[in-house]
């Protein structure tokens, strides 16, 4: 696997569109590569922004997001969220690199990625391309952020092994690998997480991956979640006396 970053100017809200970014930016791209985009700067284009002095952060995350815990709840000050089905602090919002503004995630992101891979089809003439949509989050008992897709388009997911043999004949029960997530973390890593302005980049050799000629599906889309309740954390998570925003006041 070669993974390569992408410098950009920088990026200012409300100041471009993504598919013009990646068109000045990416000069070539070949079959069965992926590209990866920083959901920050398809917020900033799509104007996915609120000015830090015109609301509280707080208010504002409690409102982005499905489920909530309270800053108050937290050592740090940081409110735990669940957003679109994903575990995540502060619902996505951001405001690092941002010249004043609180950054939220993309409107739609999956219509976004799936726009920019027909975008990659049409203009290098090719058939199967990938694209990773990123933010960054962090993991239990693991001090540091590392990155995750919040949306994807143009290849398979999940590499499933269940029924598959292991080295010694055992037969996998439950084994999925989770390829689209383990692609973007390796990415960020590239890209950075500072004032690198590298928030693209591209995935090619990857034999492992089973690229498609079109979009993920809808239960291709469902099936990379799992309900509170059947996840292998479900007795923690379930714990939680999560809020919605209608608990907010």
């Amino acid at each position: 696997m070669i993974i390569t970053s992408i410098k950009t100017p920088r990026i200012i809200p409300f100041s471009q569109n993504i598919i013009g970014i990646i068109e000045r930016a990416v000069c070539s791209f070949q079959e069965k590569s992926i590209l990866v985009i920083t959901s920050k700067i398809i917020s900033l284009c799509e104007g996915q922004v609120i000015k830090t002095n015109a609301i509280d952060k707080n208010s504002l995350i409690e409102k982005e997001a499905d489920y909530f815990l309270p800053s108050w709840k937290n050592q740090y000050g940081i409110t735990l969220t669940i957003k679109n089905d994903i575990l995540i602090p502060s619902a996505g919002i951001d405001e690092s690199n941002a010249a004043g503004y609180y950054v939220l995630w993309p409107k739609n992101p999956q219509e976004t990625a799936n726009e920019i891979r027909k975008y990659l089809c049409s203009r290098f003439k090719i058939k199967k391309a990938g694209v990773i949509i990123t933010d960054s989050t962090t993991a239990p008992l693991r001090l540091g952020t590392t990155g995750i897709a919040i949306a994807h388009s143009g290849f398979r997911a999940n590499n499933n092994y269940i029924g598959k043999m292991d080295l010694f004949g055992r037969k996998l029960q439950v084994t999925k690998a989770n390829i689209v997530d383990g692609l973007a973390a390796a990415a960020v890593v590239v890209m950075g997480e500072g004032n690198e302005q590298t928030p693209l980049a591209i995935i090619c050799d990857v034999p492992f991956v089973v690229f498609q000629a079109r979009n993920p599906v809808k239960k291709e889309l469902q099936s990379r979640k799992i309900s509170i309740q059947k996840d292998v954390y479900s007795l923690l998570l379930m714990a939680i006396k999560w809020k919605t925003k209608k608990e907010r006041f």
